[in-house]
């Protein structure tokens, strides 16, 4: 669990020059009360923002000369991108092979260097917290405290919008954003459940949740690029298992459904981890109470979108 006062302060250091994003009601017929936080909207298109300037900037000046390095499937690459634009000092983006075109524009307009792999060497540099091919400061889209604690702030958020929430349903991809969500809500409304979503291409935390021990499994790639892996991190696996109350595996179409939903009802773009949580609260996932669905970004391919929106999935 990251303390409460590590993401008061995240909120301080980032204030400014992050959106505080709005939450929503999403006028629906529906047994629960939905409310969209809308991460969608930040100027990266992405929540991954927040823990990248948090932990960026409290790096020494000193380690920061050769530039910093994550791994990424998109969107934290260009959180980092964006933080290290502000510095001035040099970014590279380890990113997997068919990664969003979408989210590898917006990377390299925002001057980061692109540096594509296989999926199982991308996978290796996140699990290892390094990728020794390139210089600079390592930072983590998952592990990291510091990201967490920026990631947790969006729950200070939720809290202040809508103190009487009694769910919180969000994408899990790394988990970072599940955890540090779930660190501000536990401290502040301890009743309020907290829910990780999948889809269910790529669903370790559900499978591992209801074995009771970390699970591999067999993942297979989707329109879903923000979520979905082989196995549950070992160090967000002990943080997760204690924090969240439950996780969901959604179904491809499902998910593709809510992204359309999305865009006739509520006119929000979201990429498909950012309507994983709309279409497990659709499901009856969060219960019949008021239902917070963290809208985790909106950097889809427009071809996969149209698609959605044509009534198919990509």
């Amino acid at each position: 669990m990251i303390p409460l006062e590590q993401i008061r302060s995240a909120r301080e250091r980032i204030a400014g020059r992050v959106v505080r994003t709005p939450l929503v009601r999403l006028a629906l017929d529906s047994p629960a009360t939905i409310y969209l936080k809308l991460e969608n909207l930040q100027p990266i298109g992405s929540f991954k923002l927040r823990g990248a300037l948090n932990a960026i900037a409290q790096l020494p000046s000193t380690e920061l000369e050769a530039g910093v390095i994550t791994a990424s499937a998109g969107n934290m690459g260009q959180g980092v991108a964006w933080a290290a634009r502000e510095l001035g000092i040099p970014c590279a983006v380890v990113v997997p092979e068919g990664a969003a075109e979408t989210k590898l524009a917006a990377i390299e307009r925002l001057g980061g260097r692109i540096v594509k792999v296989p999926y199982e060497r991308w996978w290796q540099a996140i699990v290892e917290s390094s990728f020794a091919e390139l210089d600079g400061v390592f930072v983590h889209p998952v592990y990291d405290d510091q990201v967490m604690a920026g990631n947790g702030t969006i729950g200070l958020e939720i809290l202040e919008d809508l103190p009487q929430a009694d769910a919180v349903l969000i994408p899990f991809g790394g988990g970072g954003l599940s955890v540090g969500i779930a660190s501000a809500l536990k401290a502040l409304r301890p009743e309020a459940q907290v829910y990780a979503i999948e889809p269910e291409t790529g669903a370790p935390l559900t499978a591992s949740l209801a074995a009771g021990e970390p699970r591999k499994i067999d993942y297979e790639p989707s329109f879903v690029d923000g979520s979905g892996s082989p196995a549950v991190l070992p160090r967000m696996w002990e943080l997760a298992h204690g924090l969240l109350d439950g996780a969901a595996a959604v179904p491809i179409a499902e998910t593709a459904a809510a992204v359309r939903l999305l865009a006739e009802r509520a006119r929000v773009v979201a990429e498909g981890a950012g309507a994983l949580s709309l279409a497990a609260a659709l499901a009856g996932h969060g219960g019949t109470g008021s239902v917070v669905c963290v809208v985790s970004g909106g950097n889809i391919d427009s071809s996969k979108l149209a698609t959605i929106l044509a009534g198919g999935t990509p």
